[in-house]
């Protein structure tokens, strides 16, 4: 037998060809395959990327490590397939639709049809299939395009329903109002995960300002906010229990005294602003908890046990004036520490991110836009200790880059909290490598989780599958698991879920 030639210094790139032409010609993947037919098996659903960009280095690394796990199957002597898969809805595809079509926003789009911007989803999603089947080939993978899935076909989003309904069944699924990670562009929340997608958080400059709320027993209480905007919904400040602070003395040009609490850790930082002040007391953070002081704004001054000191064991004095203003429309420990003294949820902001009617003065202007209107407001009071910029890192939309807000807002939501336990028990059963990640980043995730967001008020995506009767006097809620149930309830055929098809 003669063997080929090795060449002392092979083209590694033309090797590679030979290799891939010779499996092709051969169907090597295939065979191996079909050579398992009665040994057990092992489907390997590949979690799908999304086929409206360009694969990149992320999904290079990330395809290596799945391929590890089939190839590994299938050398135990398992029959593997290897199914892969495109993920087709969501805010990508929107996004590619509204700059090709011209159009963005819930009201334009409506205009437009749901029909015609769902088609237009739809042939954007899958446009470059050909690029990702080249190039997982040329990673050698072995993948099964053939019989591929995609999140848009009928069956799989049927799968979506049942799985929905027996969540749902199992009182796994809830509807909250919640405060959430929020576009204002693609008017629409955003899931934990989503805020922590690479790139997400990016530096940005606010404005931070100092502010002083009146307490009723005759002291000024100093409170920082990076947040301007969300002021004028401010119904408590939290304080440390524990937590020591100064009241500061000063005597204006009148000869009369004003009495200023902050953190004593924190009068260093504000050094400039008390030069000519006197310490004349410590308070402990409990001691201020209870007391009432006026609002800087009347739009919600009317509401019941707002407007008081309340201690929140997130406080600190790392930075700002160890006071923190609470908005719990505007923040997910704001509303919590709220809530539980019977504080509501107030959230007067529009899906764009502007102010509504309950916000007269600034009503329908955007948030963001509102910060230095509130700034020179607030100063011409003379309620503004300091004010200055502050660098941070700040979340931004994953798909649009435009900053996010938190808000309060009405969301379909599965109850991790109540399956926390149990995931973090299963994950001592499972072996990592790196084995650091069981109780490092993962588990650590895991040991935090909250419960998951899952609803989307958008156009292209898998419905939530809850009928709710309109009529006040008699209240129903229908959940549907199948396309059975549904042709059953509602006489009619059923071809597809998309809006506005499901809507009617």
């Amino acid at each position: 037998m003669t063997y080929p030639t090795v060449q002392p210094q092979p083209s590694f790139p033309a090797v590679e060809r030979e290799v891939l032409a010779f499996w092709d010609g051969d169907r090597t993947f295939e065979a191996s395959v079909e050579a398992r037919r009665d040994a057990d098996e092992y489907v390997f659903y590949d979690g799908p990327p999304f086929a409206n960009g360009l694969p990149h280095y992320g999904h290079l690394l990330t395809g290596f490590v799945k391929d590890a796990v089939p190839r590994y199957r299938t050398m135990r002597g398992q029959q593997v397939h290897r199914r892969f898969g495109w993920d087709c809805h969501g805010l990508p595809a929107e996004v590619v639709a509204e700059k090709e079509l011209g159009v963005s926003g819930h009201p334009a789009i409506t205009k437009f049809g749901i029909d015609k911007f769902n088609d237009a989803c739809r042939t954007s999603v899958l446009r470059f299939t050909d690029d990702w089947h080249r190039y997982v080939t040329r990673q050698a993978r072995w993948v099964d395009f053939e019989n591929d899935y995609k999140t848009l076909d009928t069956s799989y989003m049927e799968s979506v329903m049942w799985a929905f309904k027996t969540l749902w069944d199992k009182g796994l699924i809830y509807e909250g109002f919640r405060v959430l990670a929020y576009c204002w562009r693609c008017e629409t929340p955003l899931s934990n995960t989503e805020t922590r997608m690479d790139d997400v958080y990016r530096d940005r400059q606010d404005p931070a300002l100092t502010v002083q709320f009146q307490l009723d027993s005759g002291e000024k209480i100093l409170a920082w906010t990076t947040t301007p905007w969300t002021l004028p919904s401010n119904l408590a400040l939290a304080v440390g229990a524990d937590i020591d602070y100064a009241v500061m003395q000063e005597t204006d040009a009148d000869g009369a005294t004003q009495r200023y609490i902050l953190a004593e850790a924190r009068l260093g930082a504000y050094e400039k602003e008390f030069a000519g002040a006197t310490q004349v007391g410590v308070l402990k953070g409990a001691d201020l908890v209870g007391r009432h002081y006026t609002p800087l704004f009347p739009y919600f001054a009317d509401t019941p046990t707002a407007f008081h000191v309340l201690a929140a064991d997130f406080v600190s004095t790392e930075d700002g004036t160890g006071v923190v203003h609470l908005a719990p429309g505007f923040g997910e420990e704001d509303q919590n520490v709220c809530n539980a003294v019977g504080i509501p949820t107030i959230c007067p902001m529009d899906e764009h991110g502007r102010y509504t009617s309950e916000v007269s003065t600034w009503a329908g202007v955007h948030v963001f836009d509102a910060n230095p209107l509130i700034v020179k407001e607030l100063k011409a009071r003379g309620v503004v200790v300091r004010h200055d910029s502050y660098d941070h890192s700040y979340p931004h939309c994953w798909r649009c880059a435009e900053p996010l807000v938190y808000r309060a807002i009405s969301s379909w939501f599965v109850q991790v909290t109540a399956f926390r336990d149990r995931m973090v028990e299963l994950n001592q059963q499972i072996r990592w490598v790196p084995e650091h990640i069981k109780e490092g980043s993962f588990g650590k995730w895991l040991a935090n989780a909250r419960d998951w967001s899952i609803s989307r008020n958008r156009f292209w995506g898998s419905p939530i599958p809850v009928w709710r009767s309109d009529n006040p006097e008699y209240p129903r809620i229908d959940v549907y698991g199948s396309i059975a149930d549904l042709q059953r309830d509602f006489g009619v055929e059923v071809t597809d879920l998309h809006r506005p098809y499901v809507d009617d």
